[in-house]
């Protein structure tokens, strides 16, 4: 795909690349996989942060798939470049990406303001920019994301539900500043003011990781009253339940990330003494249906500019068949293939919910 780099590339050869995007784009037809010419095409990832379990079973996701569309001749390659949770770290590295000419970079963001003018470039450079499963403030990306409202909607029912409208709460929160964990907390503390007898007696950062998430959950378990229940993130439900064990205190209702670990915890309990809880959660293979996304806007495929991703949520009634899919250390990980990406472009197109992810055991 041509990109308009104006130090770069004269008018015309700008010019001819836009139209050969826009040629592409016409070729797909709603409801169908695009097919246009796409084998030539670098699609990069560019990572905020790989830190923790689920940022590293995402990057594998994302290898998995890129190798499957290289064999099949639907891209020439896909590199991944992981920062270390920084905005500036991360804009550097796409920088580098726009001068290597890459035709599309899907992006999880690690702020949603400070990469604004490095994704403006790439845009302007007629490079598809793909932000996924976080947010970014400049308007010419297409977002993959989650409805985070929508999760903290299916925790604080849960927990009240179960409550019957009352009691205290504990809130673990991600990573301080980032846009998801801010969505997320917000979609919790919206959902709780329909429930007054409802109170949150403390928040802690967990950083999505179970190690961080025990740590915090013990230096404040000894200055808080009974706690209830615990809205959390996913990656924090482990390691809050080992902390409230360790201080001696009884499991509440955590609810869980979907990660390996704490689903086994959550069965070990339910055997040993009838506990319940649900789980939901973002899914790492989410890095799938971005690479998707950008592979069908450069085949031609009509996107809108917002592509809504399933939320994964685990019942009790589902808990077994979940956890038969997960390795030790793994996490709900539903295998997003082409077909049911572009079934996901459509449901956004048509403005119809896209169909509930299932689970498939796989290699992680």
């Amino acid at each position: 795909m041509g990109k308009c780099r104006p130090s770069l590339w004269c008018f015309a050869a700008c010019l001819s690349g836009l139209v050969m995007v826009a040629a592409n784009r016409a070729q797909a037809a709603d409801g169908s996989i695009a097919g246009g010419p796409a084998a030539s095409y670098s699609i990069a990832f560019s990572n905020s942060y790989a830190g923790s379990d689920f940022r590293k079973v995402m990057v594998r996701n994302w290898q998995e798939i890129a190798q499957q569309a290289q064999q099949q001749g639907l891209i020439r390659e896909a590199p991944v470049v992981s920062a270390n949770n920084s905005a500036s770290e991360q804009a550097a590295h796409i920088q580098d990406m726009i001068v290597k000419g890459v035709d599309a970079i899907v992006v999880l963001a690690a702020s949603d303001t400070a990469l604004d003018g490095v994704i403006r470039d790439a845009c302007n450079a007629g490079i598809v920019v793909v932000v996924m499963a976080s947010k970014v403030t400049e308007g010419c990306v297409y977002t993959v994301d989650y409805n985070w409202s929508a999760m903290g909607r299916v925790e604080i029912d849960y927990i009240a539900e179960r409550l019957k409208g009352n009691g205290t709460l504990l809130e673990i929160r991600g990573i301080a500043g980032d846009a998801t964990d801010k969505n997320i907390s917000d979609g919790i503390r919206k959902a709780a003011s329909d429930y007054p007898g409802l109170r949150f007696a403390k928040t802690v950062y967990g950083n999505w990781t179970g190690a961080v998430a025990r740590k915090e959950v013990s230096l404040a378990l000894p200055s808080l009253p009974v706690i209830d229940a615990v809205a959390t993130q996913g990656g924090d439900g482990y390691g809050a339940a080992m902390a409230f064990k360790a201080a001696g205190r009884p499991l509440p209702i955590i609810v869980m990330g979907n990660r390996q670990d704490e689903l086994a915890l959550w069965k070990q309990e339910r055997e040993a003494n009838g506990y319940e809880t649900v789980s939901v959660s973002a899914s790492p293979s989410v890095s799938q249906v971005g690479f998707w996304v950008a592979q069908q806007i450069l085949a031609g495929k009509q996107v809108p500019k917002f592509v809504e991703v399933p939320l994964v949520r685990i019942d009790a009634k589902d808990l077994d068949t979940w956890l038969a899919t997960m390795p030790v250390g793994g996490a709900a990980n539903p295998f997003y293939s082409q077909a049911s990406v572009v079934a996901m472009i459509d449901a956004a197109n048509n403005h119809t919910a896209a169909p509930a992810p299932v689970p498939e055991i796989r290699k992680q």
